[in-house]
């Protein structure tokens, strides 16, 4: 019991030196800022002044050139930042009393050294930095990944066996699994053929945080012009909707994607504008006879 005790005592100093002192130390190293001022924890504002002064003059390069003295000055010019503002001097007094409290004195002092002194301007361009390097590797990944899985399909397959029959001008009637592609000519077509996966498509500069950040006020003004004309066209001239605004008004009032909007035939489409959605009573009746149609396939 006694020798656990003791290995138990050991852990504990050996923490108390490697962890608590750093806390204390971060301030003035090894030192206690009050004693390399000379005054004591309880000396106002005016006496930390005067002594700083006092060991300034004494210790400045320009008056002592000893090696040893500029290393002091250095360590009282340090002491000084720490103790003349009573914010860095309460943290210190706080180290002092609470030497236990680690974490939260690093934290306490490196917050109050760095806070000041770093433009919150770049810290936004470092942060947008940051996030758009990890959105850009984000979607190159899932990008590849969605590749990857399409290569692996029989379809994707099919499709370079048809391009290789196309440019070589082979003859389709061959056996179904008798024609094969080497490697080296799979990835030679694959090249040919672009793959645009929903949902994993391939990453563009244009969709990254910092691009989009950057181009916010171009976007803003764009949003205010197109409003300002749609607002002149439609509310105050009173003129017809064009095919473009005419698909935008419906693909709204359905709640449809831009993506599956695209992927509708033009037949469709024209169907849908002609039916003029964007009007409440006409998308009730058409949300009615869409589930009445449902309903019957059932």
């Amino acid at each position: 019991m006694a020798t656990t005790s003791f290995h138990r005592y050991a852990v504990v100093s050996l923490l108390m030196i490697f962890f608590i002192q750093p806390s204390i130390s971060i301030y003035c190293d090894e030192d206690d800022c009050y004693d390399l001022l000379g005054v004591s924890q309880n000396a106002n504002a005016s006496e930390i002044k005067k002594a700083y002064y006092k060991l300034s003059l004494k210790h400045h390069p320009d008056k002592n050139p000893d090696p040893e003295s500029k290393k002091l000055f250095v360590k009282i010019a340090n002491a000084y930042e720490i103790l003349k503002d009573e914010a860095t001097r309460g943290q210190y007094d706080y180290a002092i009393e609470h030497p236990e409290e680690v974490f939260y004195n690093t934290a306490r002092y490196y917050h109050a050294y760095y806070g000041h002194k770093t433009d919150p301007r770049a810290v936004l361009v470092g942060l947008l930095l940051i996030l758009s390097a990890f959105q850009y590797l984000n979607q190159w990944t899932r990008y590849h990944q969605a590749i990857d899985m399409v290569k692996r399909t029989p379809a994707y397959k099919n499709k370079l066996k048809a391009l290789e029959l196309e440019r070589t001008g082979a003859l389709s009637s061959k056996k179904k699994g008798g024609y094969k592609l080497d490697k080296k000519t799979q990835e030679e077509l694959s090249k040919e053929l672009e793959l645009q996966i929903k949902g994993a498509e391939k990453p563009s500069m244009w969709g990254l945080l910092a691009v989009r950040f950057i181009l916010l006020p171009y976007t803003l003004g764009k949003l205010v012009l197109w409003h300002g004309s749609w607002y002149w066209r439609y509310k105050i001239n009173r003129t017809s909707y064009s095919w473009e605004d005419a698909s935008y008004l419906t693909r709204r009032a359905l709640g449809a994607p831009p993506d599956s909007w695209e992927y509708l035939d033009e037949s469709t489409k024209k169907d849908l504008i002609n039916r003029r959605l964007w009007v409440k009573s006409n998308l009730e009746i058409y949300l009615a006879e869409m589930r009445k149609e449902s309903k019957r396939r059932r």
